[in-house]
């Protein structure tokens, strides 16, 4: 084993379901164009909820992608992780087969998997009895069914699981499948995050924490990342997907190539359930961990897609460990942007979407911005690339993820050469 080389790994396909788009391609044209996707919330009557405004997915149909009748017995968030799923395999020409499947692996994080389906369950128990629960009640809510059910729907039987590390859960599920196909336990693996959390119980449990956005008066302003007048997040839903795979295997079928992930960081605070460290010492070792993965200096770093949610904690403390990790003077010169300015927060599936940005922020050398930067926090201060998307070469491009419980997660992407 002291002779092993671990394998590259490269981004061959990308899948998403997003607030302000339905597949990568128009994820990403929606982005760039700095496209608001907050608005009020449709999915239930919010009217005695402190905060009524959400990233809702819009013009979604799952029965593009599943048959009716198992789409029925699946929860949005397993909806949402199958179609990019199928979105991603599509999108880099692959097919799982006989030959193959037990090589082709499945890691999809979630935050808190099929909530909507345990509140209406627990619904339908109290007003008409234990009889009446369905009996896909379970299965259609424990938060490693998008995994299984997209191993189910693509025939992928390699490695198969679910980290639940709150909105971490995507980046983690990303950097979990690059360490097993450069260590040789697969050939290609589906990744990345997905969450469906725009219910009653979610907005209700997160607004008394006075974590939420409460302009529901001017949604499109809501979410404002590094803005002095942020007042809170707003909650988001849906998936993003990558498709990685060895270089080799990947070269071998002549797969067009985004580019290649190279380095993965994590570690935890342990210091609160819900308040980041001050002054951001475990996201900045999680930083440093992954650029020393990726054998990469601070000044090779281009572009930051930052956690960025619009919350004066986060937003503070993201800014600290960036120049804690990669020295003031550099940290000044990269580029950093929020794309939750835009889709809101997505908890478990933020990963997941901000993992596809980065990608193709690399193969297409073009930074996002953060919309609604209008008044910065003076504690924030970085390049933030406000309001307008900024063209510029991107040849490394960081994604940080942090989470409730302490975890900290940054993935390394890079152009493929």
């Amino acid at each position: 084993m002291t002779n092993f080389k671990p394998k590259r790994v490269v981004v061959t396909g990308l899948g998403a379901i997003t607030p302000i788009g339905n597949t990568a391609e128009e994820f990403w044209q929606a982005a760039i164009d700095g496209r608001n996707g907050i608005g009020p919330i449709t999915h239930f009557d919010p009217s005695k909820h402190a905060c009524r405004i959400a990233g809702e997915v819009k013009g979604y149909d799952p029965h593009d992608y599943i048959d009716r009748k198992e789409a029925k017995r699946m929860a949005r968030f397993a909806q949402f992780a199958v179609s990019a799923s199928q979105q991603a395999l599509a999108d880099a020409n692959f097919t799982i087969d006989d030959l193959n499947a037990e090589q082709i692996g499945v890691i999809i994080g979630t935050g808190v998997g099929g909530l909507k389906v345990m509140e209406d369950q627990q619904e339908t128990y109290l007003n008409r009895g234990p009889s009446r629960v369905s009996p896909f009640t379970v299965p259609m809510m424990i938060a490693n069914m998008a995994a299984g059910l997209t191993a189910i729907h693509t025939g992928a039987k390699g490695p198969n699981s679910c980290p639940v590390t709150a909105c971490a859960a995507g980046s983690n599920a990303v950097g979990d499948a690059f360490r097993l196909i450069q260590q040789g336990y697969a050939q290609a693996m589906l990744c990345g995050g997905t969450e469906a959390a725009v219910t009653p119980l979610a907005v209700a449990g997160f607004a008394s924490a006075k974590a939420l956005s409460t302009r529901n008066d001017d949604p499109s302003r809501a979410s404002r990342p590094f803005d002095a007048e942020r007042d809170g997040f707003v909650i988001g839903e849906g998936s993003g997907i990558l498709l990685l795979e060895e270089l080799e295997f990947a070269l071998s079928r002549g797969a067009k190539i985004y580019g290649e992930i190279v380095g993965y960081g994590m570690t935890c605070d342990a210091y609160h359930m819900t308040s980041p460290v001050p002054g951001g010492a475990g996201a900045a070792r999680a930083i440093q961990l992954a650029l020393k993965d990726a054998g990469l200096t601070p000044e090779q770093v281009s572009y930051v897609n930052a956690h960025g949610t619009s919350t004066a904690a986060n937003d503070r403390t993201e800014t600290a460990a960036m120049k804690t990790a990669l020295g003031e003077e550099c940290a000044r010169r990269i580029v950093v942007s929020s794309s939750k300015s835009m889709t809101g927060h997505l908890l478990g599936g933020a990963g997941g979407i901000e993992a596809v940005l980065s990608v193709l922020s690399v193969a297409r050398d073009r930074v996002p911005p953060t919309i609604n930067l209008e008044n910065p926090d003076p504690d924030c201060d970085l390049d933030y690339v406000a309001n307008q998307s900024r063209s510029q070469t991107v040849n490394v491009a960081l994604s940080n993820s942090f989470g409730f419980g302490g975890h900290n997660v940054t993935l390394v992407f890079k152009k493929y050469e």
